[in-house]
């Protein structure tokens, strides 16, 4: 029989060869556990960074991406710093989606390299609970200073990736961030009478180190920032569970 000591001794050597020497990151969760328990970290890694695209170039599909990215942002601690390209950002939207205006501060880029400039500035600082960045363009070194400027604070640091042109994937290109996420429309909630209901987004995890992709509807942000499950598929995994229990 192991020696225990000498058991929990390689764990924890092991666990320090895993991690860069850095004990487990802090997470923030989104509370759902269908994505929660499909994320190797239980969650978004503070310390790293995450891209987010949307699933198409179109307005619609921009403004989901950009409400999913505030969300995230409001449900982290402290000063959010916010990279733009352009003077397009509607802080009442935002605010919606649980990011108080008062915590946002506003840097323009002139280009891709000077946003990317400000955002490791940003993220080297360890004063900030996220930083943001719009860019068209970033590629693997781009992405990996941004990383290793993360990695052992608690900032959470997001790129939002637009499209470059029609047709173009900006998940394909490769990248160091921790997951790479695309997020579209859904049809929105139905309602008893004429209108639109509650927002829904496809969100779609196109690669997680440590882990596989996924996709899951959710129900827009709500005002903590806080996605939710729709309805009909809560019911469902009540039921499940229900049955699950007969069964048993």
């Amino acid at each position: 029989m192991a020696d225990p000591a000498v058991l929990k001794q390689l764990r924890e050597t092991l666990a320090g060869l895993e991690t860069g020497g850095f004990r487990r990151r802090p997470v923030l969760p989104f509370g759902l556990a269908p994505i929660d328990s499909r994320l190797a970290d239980g969650g978004l890694r503070l310390d790293a960074l995450h891209e987010i695209a949307p699933a198409a170039p179109d307005m619609a599909e921009d403004c989901a991406a950009t409400l999913f990215v505030s969300g995230i942002a409001a449900r982290a601690w402290g000063p959010v710093l916010w990279v733009v390209r352009r003077r397009d950002l509607f802080a009442p939207g935002l605010a919606q989606s649980g990011l108080d205006p008062k915590r946002l501060i506003y840097a323009e880029a002139a280009d891709d390299a000077e946003l990317l400039a400000i955002m490791e500035e940003g993220l080297r600082h360890r004063g900030l609970g996220a930083v943001i960045g719009e860019a068209r363009r970033a590629d693997m070194t781009a992405t990996r200073r941004l990383q290793l400027a993360a990695e052992g604070g608690r900032t959470i640091a997001l790129l939002m990736k637009r499209h470059a042109r029609e047709g173009s994937d900006p998940i394909r290109v490769p990248s160091a961030a921790v997951t790479r996420w695309r997020v579209g429309c859904a049809p929105s909630a139905p309602l008893p009478v004429a209108g639109v209901g509650r927002a829904r987004w496809r969100l779609t995890l196109a690669r997680q180190k440590g882990g596989e992709g996924f996709e899951q509807i959710v129900e827009a942000c709500d005002a903590t920032g806080r996605c939710a499950l729709p309805a009909a598929l809560g019911h469902r995994t009540a039921a499940t569970g229900r049955a699950d229990r007969q069964a048993a």
